[in-house]
């Protein structure tokens, strides 16, 4: 393994997808006619095999294991719905995938009017009336919570929670390192090459909640507005921690001591962190990892935005 500093500036994974948007392209800067498709997803911290991203134009599972990183952050841009999904628990995905599972949490960055995300299923809806609406083809989001999205919304999506994000919304997912999907239903949409994409029905019905309890806004931890105020907890999971931080001066962070790499990423203005001789500037949509247990002086005269991961 290749040796990391205690800052290290991060260059993204970008990912198209078939509801791609071009949110990403622009608050990123990057010139749209150099991709073919619409880009989806910006993998920011990963070491997963699927898109790491990279350090030096190094991958950075070269430097690091999941070991260390146990989870991955993406910025995700919808144009269009994506699939009615589910991931496993790490019980499941362990036996039948030989992975970790997939909790996984958003933060909503942008969005258009009445746009939201489809969490969880109603009240009243059965194991049996959701495999008949499947069987039957039927608009498997109707049978899902819908809640409008604004920025600064958060939303907790466990394990076994049936999902999909609504188009025209860019948010921030901090999930597990892990990237086990099972699809439900897609809408009726057909790919590029005029194929519908593979469902995968069976192991779905093995891994969704059907318990009332475990689809309800306390089990999400929807909060609205996260941006408010100065800093707060905003997520705990055995394989991440988010903390938010909006800074108008210098401050000085002591990053998480839990044996993870600790990562922060600039969502509003730029600022410069330091640590001894190493230091970087980070733009807005900037990523750095970071050594844990150590402490980093944030310097900012015009104020940011900044989650801190680890």
């Amino acid at each position: 393994m290749k040796e990391l500093k205690p800052i290290n500036k991060l260059s993204p994974c970008l990912v198209s997808k078939i509801w791609g948007g071009e949110k990403l392209v622009k608050f990123k800067k990057m010139k749209q006619a150099i991709f073919d498709s619409p880009i989806g997803e910006s993998w920011e911290i990963s070491v997963h095999p699927d898109g790491p991203c990279f350090l030096d134009n190094v991958p950075l599972n070269h430097y690091i294991s999941s070991e260390c990183l146990p989870y991955l952050v993406k910025f995700i841009d919808t144009a269009d719905n994506l699939s009615v999904q589910v991931h496993p628990d790490n019980e499941y995905a362990m036996m039948n995938e030989r992975s970790v599972g997939k909790t996984e949490c958003w933060i909503i960055l942008d969005c258009a009017p009445s746009s939201g995300i489809y969490l969880g299923i109603k009240q009243g809806v059965t194991r049996k009336r959701f495999e008949n609406a499947i069987m039957n083809n039927e608009d498997i989001s109707q049978l899902l919570n819908f809640y409008e999205t604004h920025r600064g919304d958060f939303f907790f999506v466990p394990a076994g929670t049936v999902h999909a994000i609504g188009k025209d919304v860019l948010l921030c997912e901090i999930q597990q390192n892990s990237g086990i999907t099972y699809r439900v239903w897609d809408w009726n949409r057909l790919d590029d090459n005029g194929r519908p994409r593979d469902l995968h029905i069976n192991k779905a019905m093995e891994v969704i909640a059907f318990d009332e309890e475990l689809n309800s806004n306390r089990q999400f931890q929807i909060r609205k507005d996260i941006f408010k105020g100065h800093g707060q907890k905003i997520a705990k999971h055995t394989d991440f921690e988010i903390d938010y931080y909006a800074i108008s001066d210098d401050i000085q962070i002591n990053a998480l001591d839990n044996k993870r790499m600790n990562s922060c990423i600039c969502l509003e203005g730029s600022f410069e962190i330091i640590h001894g001789s190493d230091h970087e500037f980070i733009n807005e949509w900037e990523t750095a990892l970071l050594n844990p247990r150590l402490k980093y002086s944030i310097n900012s005269k015009a104020g940011c935005k900044i989650l801190w991961i680890g």
